[in-house]
């Protein structure tokens, strides 16, 4: 046992847990360990408001697959909050929310920034711990970092401010690392009798694999076999998009060629994913999903397994540890689809093709409305850029090893069909959450986690103004990033509804105050670029992943000059600002096909 105050012990275990980073607004509920993060090694990233500190702390977990960690001042600094932790709740990311409280002799005495903050978080995470005790500072800290792991989500450390003071004797405990097996023998041995017996298998590569590193021992898998291999919705990085065997997302907005081609499935493996909703939804007038199939379901959460889907047999594993099993499995046996392996490679390879070819020509939307919006915007001033066919050009020029984050609404879900990863913790999305403001803060806090990687995040006009104060936090603290603002002057989702079901009646869901986001980017010390023409797009993106590698050889190089030298440029981020917007304005916008709920 070592003698120390409780703030050293709640920095302790942190250190002892990996924590480098933080993302949050100081405050005086917490100064006291906060005063010591230095000396840790430990960086807090401030930002404009704390609900990009949540965000930011997602992305950072959701890249690095370590926790992210969170710290706001009690009361209204927490509750903006809220929203942060359920889209990490959602996306299955291990955060940690920090909430210092009001001190216990003040509790309910109605006093300044008092609130019950238990309550505020308990729908959206896994695990609350409060320090009600400061002898428990260190235990009660290090179960939180401990169940964000081990329950895959986001946990709350909630601590009255009182808390942090005093001296105690304190054992820092290390940190308890999982070890998640492959599932049950009986499980597996029948979920390989069903894959060795199936004629036309397909393979959903989920959340899990990503998360559980898995993607090697899905390929191998899916190699095996010789199936087609389709992503689950908003999860596109779960399965390298070069492979043969790739076929795209599920999903609302996904790609044709998975759909078409999971229709035709006998056995579907669901490799770590939940089959959620809106991810096996029909869409392009087509119901896909194959009603007749035996479904095998591999989850590490037991509650997952058919909660959507009914299933034929449920895997409570790890999806790597899993899939290597199920691999061994059928090491040396001779399966069904063995001798039709050719066929159903030839029969992948044609409906990509086909895929492919549809993006290509897919200039617009046929609905009544978007081509009633067309016909208007030719006799408008100005160019008009069609969202499909930007989005093409985008998915064409981005860079090797980016890493994309997408807001809700209309753009963001088309983007689902042109957004194709080689590597995954690449793609980042609201997930079933699905609130406004996400994807610029969480592209920040991804950068943070991986700086060596372009970091690009999409929105509409809509959700970027929720949180495009951000871009300060980028340039302040010398984060590269890009952002790109899709301006159709309106909330399109919504509009859509009015146009589907109450005639055109459109009330509040215009956008159109004649402002310039690359001017509003520029104001705030970034870079902004205004793009209206179709052929700019791409070497726009390119110009800009250029740039932002550029500027950080300057900056690794400033950095790496003396102290003294670099106090001569106080206004660097000024001179070489770190994030880039790209204003995709104006655009014909609005009603897209087949789009439901959302903004």
């Amino acid at each position: 046992m070592t003698r120390m105050t409780p703030s050293e012990a709640f920095v302790e275990t942190l250190v002892a847990n990996g924590v480098d980073t933080t993302f949050g607004i100081m405050g005086s509920a917490f100064m006291d360990a906060m005063d010591i993060f230095a000396p840790a090694g430990i960086t807090l990233v401030p930002v404009v408001h704390e609900q990009g500190a949540g965000h930011m702390a997602d992305g950072y977990a959701r890249v690095s697959g370590r926790h992210g960690v969170v710290i706001g001042q009690n009361g209204p600094g927490i509750s903006n909050c809220v929203t942060a932790i359920a889209g990490a709740f959602w996306a299955h990311s291990p955060v940690v929310m920090i909430t210092p409280e009001t001190g216990t002799m003040g509790q309910g005495l109605g006093g300044f920034q008092e609130a019950n903050q238990l309550p505020m978080f308990q729908e959206f995470v896994k695990y609350q711990g409060h320090v009600a005790n400061e002898h428990r500072m260190a235990e009660i800290t290090a179960r939180c970092f401990d169940r964000a792991m081990s329950e895959i989500g986001p946990t709350q450390l909630n601590i009255p401010r009182d808390r942090f003071y005093g001296e105690i004797d304190v054992e820092i405990a290390e940190p308890k690392v999982l070890d998640r097996g492959p599932g049950g023998d009986a499980s597996l041995d029948e979920a390989a009798d069903l894959l060795a017996a199936a004629e036309f298998p397909v393979m959903v590569s989920g959340g899990g694999v990503i998360m559980g590193d898995a993607v090697a021992d899905a390929i191998a898998l899916a190699e095996r076999l010789g199936c087609p291999v389709v992503n689950s919705y908003l999860h596109n990085d779960s399965f390298p998009a070069s492979h043969p065997q790739w076929c795209g997302p599920l999903g609302y907005q996904g790609s044709k060629a998975a759909m078409k081609l999971i229709a035709r499935a006998d056995v579907v493996l669901a490799l770590g994913t939940r089959l959620g909703p809106f991810g096996t939804l029909p869409q392009h007038d087509m119901d896909y999903w194959p009603s007749d199939a035996r479904i095998i379901q591999v989850d590490a959460d037991h509650k997952m397994l058919g909660l959507v889907k009914k299933i034929s047999v449920g895997i409570c594993g790890d999806a790597g540890a899993a899939a290597r099993a199920l691999s061994d499995r059928l090491a040396g046996r001779t399966l069904a689809c063995d001798a039709t392996r050719d066929e159903r490679a030839r029969a992948t390879a044609d409906e990509k093709q086909a895929w492919e070819d549809e993006l290509d020509e897919w200039t617009h939307e046929v609905d009544d409305f978007s081509i009633d919006m067309i016909k208007e915007a030719i006799d408008e001033e100005g160019n008009w850029l069609h969202p499909r066919q930007v989005l093409r050009e985008l998915e064409k020029a981005m860079p090797p090893r980016v890493m994309v984050s997408t807001d809700i609404g209309n753009i963001n879900s088309v983007a689902n069909s042109y957004l194709r990863f080689e590597e995954p913790r690449s793609f980042f999305a609201a997930m079933s959450w699905g609130n406004c403001g996400y994807a610029l803060p969480t592209i920040i806090g991804a950068k943070v986690a991986a700086p060596d990687r372009p970091a690009v995040s999409y929105a509409g006009d809509g959700a970027w103004a929720m949180s495009m104060v951000e871009v300060m936090t980028a340039v302040r603290h010398d984060i590269p990033v890009t952002a790109i603002v899709f301006h159709n002057r309106q909330w399109g989702a919504e509009k859509k509804n009015q146009v589907d079901f109450y005639g055109r009646r459109f009330v509040a869901g215009e956008l159109d105050g004649g402002e310039d986001y690359s001017e509003i980017a520029r104001a705030m010390g970034a870079d902004g670029v205004r793009v209206d023409q179709l052929d700019e797009v791409g070497p726009a993106l390119e110009a800009a992943a250029v740039d932002l590698r550029t500027r950080a050889r300057r900056r690794a190089e400033v950095r790496a000059r003396k102290v003294p030298i670099r106090m001569l440029f106080p206004l660097v981020t000024c001179i070489l600002p770190a994030f880039i917007l790209l204003s995709v304005v104006p655009m014909v916008g609005g009603a897209l096909r087949e789009l439901g709920p959302g903004i």
